[in-house]
């Protein structure tokens, strides 16, 4: 469903932009009709620019290192870039493109789970399951829904996951969220993990304290999401500190989506600062996928 919605909201973008770029056209206003069209196919680059614009702004306070001009800027164009590739390519039209890798010969090995966040599905993730496939690496990345469900909803698609990788390697499996993807992985643990079960947890960009931008939406787990909610202060009292001893949390001074920037650490746990990376850059940081191959070639934890 996920992807049917996206692949809806890219036609209809692409049919605003022909359908009324046309008529301008014929009605004799080239330039008109080449500027609307341009509005309607990049106007999220413009969206982008101005949530960088509103960064050094909410995070004035944040104790994360102030970013400069130059890191805005180089993290709003690779986010442009990323954000086109993503929500114009990957989710709405190449969602099942790359399929899960459960090889018979699994066992003894160590599988990851990849749980994307919100709006978002499985082919967030296209790049890095090309990648672990081709590593041989058991996998399998998640669609969540409903989209704009309950978080806590999640939990069920995750634990038949993590048996199914359970099953198949024998060993407890690294869960790497994305954004909201984080926050479904700590649901899924209070509701059916325990430390044994996990290896390693990787949250990217994930609001464990909530994001200024989630009161821009209506939707339930958004709401779940902002600064200070209720839902997110229940998860952290039900949380052992053995738990996030097991999680490392990648952020960065401009997300520009989780912010301000500190709200993406969790306490307890290891935090990795990536600067000039936006929210989804963040999945594209060489340092990210060298972590979790390193993290894969770890021993359990005694």
């Amino acid at each position: 469903m996920n992807a049917h919605l996206q692949k809806l909201i890219v036609l209809l973008r692409w049919g605003l932009a022909l359908g009324l770029g046309g008529w301008l056209w014929r009605q004799g206003h080239p330039i008109g009709a080449m500027m609307l069209a341009a509005a309607v196919l990049w106007g999220h680059v413009l969206i982008l620019a101005l949530e960088f614009l509103m960064l050094p702004v909410i995070n004035r306070l944040d104790p994360a290192p102030a970013a400069g001009l130059r890191q805005h800027l180089r993290a709003w164009w690779i986010e442009s870039l990323a954000c086109s590739r993503v929500f114009g390519w990957q989710q709405p039209f190449a969602s099942r493109r790359e399929p899960d890798h459960l090889p018979t010969d699994a066992a003894g090995r160590r599988g990851v789970l990849l749980v994307h966040g919100f709006f978002c599905n499985r082919g967030l993730w296209n790049d890095w399951l090309a990648r672990l496939r081709s590593a041989d690496v058991p996998v399998i990345a998640l669609t969540l829904e409903p989209a704009f469900g309950s978080i806590d909803r999640y939990a069920a698609a995750l634990e038949a996951a993590v048996q199914e990788l359970e099953h198949r390697t024998g060993s407890a499996p690294v869960l790497v969220g994305h954004s909201m993807g984080g926050l479904a992985i700590r649901a899924w643990w209070r509701a059916h993990g325990h430390d044994t079960r996990v290896h390693q947890v990787l949250t990217l960009g994930t609001p464990h304290a909530g994001t200024f931008m989630a009161r821009f939406s209506a939707a339930r787990n958004a709401g779940q999401m902002r600064l200070g909610s209720a839902w997110l202060k229940n998860l952290a009292a039900q949380e052992s500190a053995a738990m996030r001893a097991q999680m490392r949390c990648y952020y960065s001074h401009t997300d520009n989506i989780v912010c301000p920037a500190s709200s993406a650490a969790l306490a307890g746990a290891q935090h990795i600062h990536l600067p000039a990376t936006g929210h989804i850059g963040l999945l594209y940081e060489a340092q990210v996928f060298d972590d979790l191959m390193q993290c894969l070639r770890l021993p359990a934890a005694s």
